[in-house]
């Protein structure tokens, strides 16, 4: 029932559809997106790389960093202001809407991987170092309580270096990082205690929807929920991806995304993150982070600059098969040896034909040319139902296929 719900809207069926953004000539790796409106958003990444759009992702422009450290996270307070941390110690700052960027003094050299603001005045970034050649691994958390002015070092776990940092409030924060460590405040930072997911991978992004409700991933693909402010999670997900970002728009919508090896993946939740279908994010680079401005509207950051946009929540609507609006008839629908697709428009040309479950895994594809009638085998298919991207040079038409 979760599946129909995620994928039926309206008595549409919908289809993956994330846009790929051409970006500025840098072919850095970005690790980091953030929007502080719905037009306005950065990305930063490798050698210092900061962009920035003013349409929602459509376009990006090159900002002067001033470093040539990797950016690693990037977080704005409102508009104008905003944080860049990264290898080094590096802390940038911004009041002008990234026109000059100006470095403040961490007090350390170890990479810091995440900054988090709680309000104009106070925020937090954490990092650490390891290093599996010396045997050395340990975590550094920072605090400012006077916009990046002066940055003192608040917190050393050892064995626990960190990747992400999240408050839910002024006193109540959390952070993740290597071998499953999560570690939590009450206290705005004074002090800090040490839980465990249940996984020995790195946990490398953590959000939550409310004061109570949380998720953490990791590069292990595991997906975890808290419903009790951390004090238990529980495994959502198992996967062989690895899991770099994690984004909630609203308490039932969610998105997370990384790599498998082959692909950039992108997951969503319709159900609070119950369940997790796979998006075909159509690129096949790692990617780092994920930002959405509403459940709609969303960024996706990755390797050799990647950028992938989406206006309508990673699905488009088509309209589903016996619609007056279709040019191809399936039959038999359902069917369980083979089906006949004819075009009503007889034109000529290629036609792709790509079946898909509903998950998004791609389990059949065909190339036929100048064909208006097409008899497929599907007698290798499971009992299920699927969708059937039609692509022809008028267009794109998708259809729902059962077989029983």
């Amino acid at each position: 029932m979760y599946l129909v719900y995620c994928f039926l809207i309206l008595s549409t069926f919908a289809f993956s559809q994330w846009q790929q953004i051409i970006p500025p000539p840098t072919g850095n790796y970005l690790t980091s997106v953030f929007f502080p409106d719905a037009n306005t958003g950065y990305a930063v990444g490798g050698l210092g790389t900061i962009l920035k759009t003013t349409n929602g992702g459509t376009n990006w422009i090159t900002q002067v960093s001033g470093t040539t450290n990797q950016l690693s996270s990037v977080y704005f307070t409102d508009i104008n202001t905003g944080y860049a941390v990264g290898l080094s110690g590096t802390i940038l700052k911004t009041t002008n809407g990234g026109i000059t960027w100006n470095a403040q003094s961490s007090g350390i050299t170890d990479d810091l991987m995440s900054v988090f603001f709680i309000n104009s005045d106070t925020g937090y970034a954490a990092g650490g170092y390891y290093s599996p050649q010396l045997q050395i691994n340990y975590g550094d958390i920072l605090k400012t309580i006077n916009g990046g002015v002066t940055w003192n070092f608040i917190f050393q776990p050892s064995d626990r270096a960190l990747f992400s940092i999240y408050f839910t409030d002024a006193n109540t924060g959390y952070a993740v990082g290597y071998f499953g460590h999560i570690l939590k405040t009450t206290n705005s930072g004074f002090s800090w205690t040490d839980n465990t997911c249940g996984t020995y991978d790195w946990l490398k992004s953590i959000f939550f929807t409310d004061a109570d409700t949380g998720y953490v991933v990791s590069d292990g693909g595991e997906i975890f929920k808290t419903i009790d402010q951390g004090g238990n999670w529980t495994l959502k997900v198992n996967g062989l991806h690895q899991l770099s970002s994690v984004f909630f728009p609203s308490a039932e919508t969610g998105y997370a995304v990384g790599w498998d090896g082959n692909i950039g993946t992108i997951f969503k939740t319709c159900d609070g993150g119950e369940s997790w279908v796979s998006e075909q994010s159509g690129t096949t680079e790692q990617l780092f982070s994920v930002y959405f401005t509403d459940d709609l509207k969303g960024n996706v950051v990755g390797y050799h600059g990647t950028i992938l946009k989406t206006s309508d929540g990673g699905t488009t609507e088509v309209e589903e098969a016996g619609s007056p609006y279709s040019e191809f008839i399936i039959y038999p629908n359902p069917a369980n040896k083979k089906i006949t697709i004819t075009d009503k428009r007889r034109l000529p040309g290629e036609t792709i034909i790509r079946i898909f479950t509903l998950t998004g895994e791609l389990v059949s594809q065909n190339k036929l040319n100048n064909q208006t009638m097409i008899e497929l085998d599907v007698s290798t298919l499971v009992k299920d139902i699927y969708l059937v991207k039609i692509q022809t040079r008028a267009g794109i038409e998708v259809k729902k296929l059962v077989i029983d």
